[in-house]
């Protein structure tokens, strides 16, 4: 008996002392979660690190001048540290002291919040003790060097709390111009254009920083342990801002004009295959025109341009001279079920010169003589098709070249008729590209030069790589086919298609070209024309080669070559050889001011080194970076100052088209053209308030 109570004693004293060891490890698990738990989540956390990429700075596309195309700037998100050294000593005095003016100083420079409600954010953040708290995203580099100097905050990161993380955003300064052919490095989305060509240059190496995470999985670095990112390479391109300017502003006006759909531009440095500008505009919902795609790069049927390739074939093989002569029909021919028409009649027109019938850009000329020469061995003209390398991309130093398509009787939708039509740029796709290659090997005396964008890629301002012009075929014909083609390109526009586009102060030579396209299912009932112009300027020494090409809306009263992208490139070449005797014959101090012709709106320091190179005498400061109006006073260029008040509608009355569109789109408005010369009137006067997505009609003398 005594043995079982002294057993059952023992059994209780175990069971009561395993009751009390469970509750000894209840409460101290309540002390360590409730009590201690902050202390050791935060311990924990530490142990938890990451590497995060560092961006490198992205390199800057320039001009050939030195003109910043494409380049980045830096913009910054701000966050605060709460648990700053500065900010928890003495029971936060810096905070509090400085809490109230540093809310006012954050709502009279972001206006997004009251003060009261600045402090009210600024207080919780305290309140958790937040080391990495959000206070604002996306401020610029100016707005940033202001916030440094705010109270707390320019006590720096371990007094005052301020943490400021860099990341830049991708511009195009001058925004529409050669937009889609520079491209624009976009985030989580494919680059265009020269930024995805040469991205592997622009982009740099990478770095990394080390991350450690704290309290609440928010991960802040770790000083000490960045490996620093490689900046990109600059790449200086071929491009001519002044030029661009032209070409855009050249075809912005027809495609105004004219209500088109789309349209490019591209103009050529003959000798060296170097693009000097290149436009493409596309219509918009609103009306409006922006560089949406690259249309000189796409390719569509050419039409009469490409009769070129077809009188090379016939002459080069010596089936005939351009004196030879060749039965018109008055502009309609049958072949089969199918009948060749003239886009004009010409009665009583039946048996003319080759030269003449290419003048007149005759298709029943240009077929007949296809039909003749090749029917029996079309293949043969499809070699000759295939020698000016018409069937392969130009390779130029951009991504997206279409690949062109030129039929061979092996294709599957050869037909009896496909040579004819083939003879006036019909079943066949190529691009304006390639048009622009082939009418500038006739201008550089045969020689085929590949079209190229970028002159270098520079590292700290020295070339690490060059790029030389590369010749692609020393003679795309003999001398003789040369001289012959040459003449026909220049009695083109001396009494062909092209005569109303003549000038008397300098000859040029060149081809129209109109062509029907079909609207998907929809066939050729709209009666849509593409419009072309393809040439070369001055014709005896030819520097540039300029191609135009312009697809018009359904049923456009004006449709021609000669009447839609001729003016483009007469207005083009017209300007060019203005700036060219400018270059030969330059403006003298000594002439009378109120002969000068182009006084506008512009910023102070331009009009400080005309008036300085001038010798001008000058009344008004133009010793500063602000927008001033120029007018002439008692033989003295006048300046006042032009203010553009804040969240206003900019007022660029008086200002050419570039300053105008810099002005107006910086500050966010579409902006529809219309006219050329300086600005008269804008649709929304200056001074207005802005609105979002507003777009503004400006008319231009």
């Amino acid at each position: 008996m005594e043995v079982k109570k002294d057993i059952l004693w023992r059994v209780y004293l175990c069971f009561i002392g395993m009751v009390l060891f469970g509750v000894a490890i209840i409460i101290k698990v309540f002390f360590l979660q409730n009590v201690e738990g902050n202390y050791w989540r935060s311990m924990a956390d530490s142990l938890h690190t990451r590497y995060v990429t560092l961006d490198a700075d992205r390199g800057t596309i320039y001009s050939e001048e030195g003109r910043m195309l494409s380049t980045s700037i830096p913009y910054f998100d701000v966050r605060v540290d709460f648990a700053a050294d500065g900010l928890t000593d003495k029971n936060g005095k810096i905070f509090k002291d400085n809490v109230d003016s540093l809310s006012i100083c954050l709502s009279k420079t972001f206006q997004d919040h009251t003060p009261l409600e600045y402090k009210n954010i600024l207080r919780e953040g305290y309140k958790n003790k937040d080391r990495y708290f959000l206070l604002k995203r996306d401020i610029s580099f100016t707005q940033y060097q202001l916030l440094r100097q705010f109270p707390m905050f320019r006590l720096g990161k371990n007094k005052g709390g301020l943490i400021a993380e860099t990341k830049n955003k991708r511009i195009n300064p001058f925004k529409l111009l050669a937009n889609r052919t520079i491209g624009l490095s976009r985030q989580n989305a494919q680059n265009v254009g020269l930024e995805r060509t040469y991205d592997n240059y622009l982009s740099g190496t990478t770095g990394k920083r080390l991350m450690r995470r704290i309290a609440g999985g928010t991960f802040v670095p770790v000083e000490g342990y960045d490996i620093e990112p490689e900046n990109g390479h600059d790449v200086i391109t071929t491009i001519d801002v002044n030029m661009q300017d032209i070409v855009e502003t050249a075809l912005m006006n027809m495609m105004v004009a004219n209500e088109a759909d789309n349209g490019t531009c591209i103009l050529m440095e003959v000798k060296t295959g170097k693009i000097k500008a290149i436009a493409n505009l596309g219509r918009q919902p609103d009306g409006s025109y922006f560089e949406d795609m690259n249309y000189a790069l796409r390719a569509t049927e050419p039409g009469s341009t490409f009769k070129l390739a077809t009188v090379i074939s016939v002459l080069d093989d010596k089936y005939a001279t351009m004196n030879n002569m060749v039965n018109l029909q008055e502009g309609k021919w049958q072949i089969g079920r199918r009948t060749v028409f003239d886009s004009e009649p010409h009665p009583g027109q039946t048996n003319v010169t080759i030269k003449h019938a290419f003048e007149l850009s005759s298709n029943v000329g240009m077929a007949k003589l296809a039909y003749q020469f090749y029917n029996k061995k079309p293949n043969d003209f499809v070699w000759h098709l295939r020698k000016l390398k018409l069937d392969k991309p130009t390779g130029i130093d951009l991504v997206g070249e279409d690949q062109p398509v030129i039929k061979t009787t092996a294709s599957r939708t050869w037909s009896a008729t496909s040579l004819p039509w083939m003879a006036f740029g019909y079943e066949v796709l190529i691009s304006p590209l390639q048009t622009c290659m082939l009418y500038n090997a006739v201008a550089n005396n045969g020689k085929m030069m590949k079209p190229y964008l970028v002159n270098s890629i520079n590292e700290y301002g020295k070339s690490v790589k060059t790029f030389e012009p590369e010749i692609v075929m020393d003679s795309i014909c003999s001398s003789n086919t040369l001289a012959q083609v040459k003449a026909m390109l220049e009695g083109v526009v001396m009494n062909g298609t092209a005569r109303s586009l003549w000038s008397s102060y300098y000859s040029f030579a060149g081809k129209t070209g109109t062509a029907l396209v079909a609207n998907a299912n929809r066939g050729y009932a709209d009666k849509i024309y593409q419009s072309s112009f393809a040439g070369y300027f001055p014709a005896k020494d030819p520097q540039f080669t300029c191609v135009v090409v312009i697809k018009n809306k359904p049923h456009a009263a004006k449709f021609y070559g000669a009447s839609v992208a001729g003016p483009v490139f007469r207005e083009v070449a017209d300007k060019l050889y203005a700036i060219a005797v400018e270059k030969q014959q330059p403006m003298r101090a000594n002439l009378m001011l109120d002969t000068l012709l182009a006084f506008k709106n512009s910023k102070a320091r331009d009009w400080k080194e005309i008036t300085t190179a001038l010798d001008l005498p000058v009344e008004g400061d133009v010793n500063n970076n602000n927008w001033v109006s120029a007018k002439v006073t008692d033989k003295k260029v006048n300046f006042a100052q032009v203010t553009q008040a804040k969240g206003s509608v900019p007022n660029v009355t008086g200002m050419g088209l570039k300053d105008a569109l810099y002005l107006l789109e910086n500050a966010g408005l579409r902006v529809v053209v219309r006219g050329a010369g300086k600005v008269t009137n804008q649709s929304i006067p200056g001074g207005t308030q802005l609105e979002k997505n507003q777009t503004i009609v400006i008319e231009l003398s």
